[in-house]
């Protein structure tokens, strides 16, 4: 496949998890799950859990084309949200992976990793790379992205918000890596 046949909105099954395409009327939902000030509390938008702020989120997520909710299969409820963003197809091709949160009682329960060993495995049949930005701060998902093989790159992203600016360092996932790293096989989430 090339970069261009990557479906940015797919449908997705894990072993607890289940993605699909983001929807309008999946926003009382979503909103339960980010109206929680602690699953934002060291993310560079950390004001996010308020619903002016998140409603913002959302209506871009909504626009972007590739956002995915995240619903844990057991309860049939959505848990999170992620989304794939800023395709690029030259030079084998990048997709980046991000604006992800999930409820705070996933934290910790592998959860964020089968989430993620998911969107790596599907986007990477189509393009070389995946691109992760990450709060420079965030020491918790910094921890994430390590533990899953993503690796940290020297490049720096400085975002304007309406918080100011916001650095982030870049994490990727290449194939090789993904198919020899921590995600390579579900026995790992």
């Amino acid at each position: 496949m090339s970069p261009a046949d990557l479906d940015r909105q797919p449908t997705l099954e894990g072993e607890r998890l289940h993605l699909r395409p983001l929807r309008e009327n999946d926003w009382d939902a979503l909103f339960a799950v980010a109206s929680d000030p602690q699953v934002w509390a060291l993310h560079p938008m950390h004001d996010r859990w308020q619903e002016p702020v998140f409603r913002a989120f959302v209506e871009d997520a909504l626009a972007s084309g590739g956002a995915l909710a995240v619903i844990e299969k057991a309860g049939g409820e959505i848990v999170g949200s992620s989304r794939f963003q800023n395709l690029d197809p030259s030079g084998g091709g990048s997709v980046e992976i991000g604006w992800t949160f999930l409820a705070r009682s996933l934290w910790g329960t592998g959860a964020n990793a089968e989430m993620k060993r998911l969107m790596l495995a599907h986007a990477l049949a189509s393009v070389a790379r995946v691109d992760f930005r990450v709060g420079e701060d965030n020491v918790i998902s910094r921890k994430a992205m390590e533990n899953i093989g993503g690796r940290l790159t020297d490049r720096i992203d400085i975002t304007q918000t309406p918080n100011g600016p916001a650095r982030h360092v870049i994490y990727e996932i290449d194939r090789t890596g993904f198919a020899s790293g921590p995600l390579a096989s579900p026995q790992h989430s």
